[in-house]
């Protein structure tokens, strides 16, 4: 038998992928937060839509300049991507705080996590939603992958502190190309 969810809970059954982290910088000062509300919208060029609100310290960088890094951390950085979403970068800065790597990027000046298994240079090509929802979409201009972390486990946020790890991998037949 069926019983009613509350529907602030909806979340917590369709929270898309996995927590990342976003970096910024602006004014010489790079910044880092936890972000779970993500999405791919396109493959080619690889399309990202993402929800940082106003009220986060990125915010204002990410509008301002329209570049960041999303960093893929694996399970083993839990506990400190889980600090940096307890904390504001307005008052701490994060990387220094919880021992976390500036590397340069490319093509932004965001900086790439070198703790990461993965890190996506990225540009704001449609701010359309921001005002709305804070809804900014971002084109993937260059990705980085660290080849010594093999098979990593990312973790998904199921609310409240909360976390489910990547389990099996499973290969069925696909036609995508």
């Amino acid at each position: 038998m069926m019983k009613e969810l509350p529907l602030s809970k909806v979340y917590q059954l369709l929270e898309p992928g996995p927590v990342v982290l976003l970096t910024t910088a602006r004014k010489g000062r790079a910044n880092v937060m936890t972000m779970s509300w993500h999405m791919m919208v396109e493959f080619e060029p690889p399309l990202v839509a993402c929800v940082v609100s106003d009220r986060n310290h990125s915010f204002a960088a990410l509008r301002a300049t329209g570049e960041c890094v999303i960093a893929i951390p694996a399970v083993k950085l839990a506990p400190k991507v889980a600090q940096v979403g307890n904390c504001s970068g307005r008052d701490v800065d994060k990387f220094a705080a919880f021992g976390l790597t500036a590397l340069p990027a490319e093509n932004v000046a965001a900086p790439l996590v070198a703790e990461c298994f993965a890190n996506l240079e990225c540009q704001v090509v449609d701010t359309r939603f921001v005002n709305r929802y804070g809804l900014f979409i971002l084109e993937v201009v260059k990705a980085w992958r660290d080849p010594a972390q093999k098979h990593p486990k990312t973790i998904h946020h199921h609310g409240y502190g909360r976390f489910v790890v990547d389990g099996k991998t499973i290969q069925l037949q696909s036609k995508m190309r």
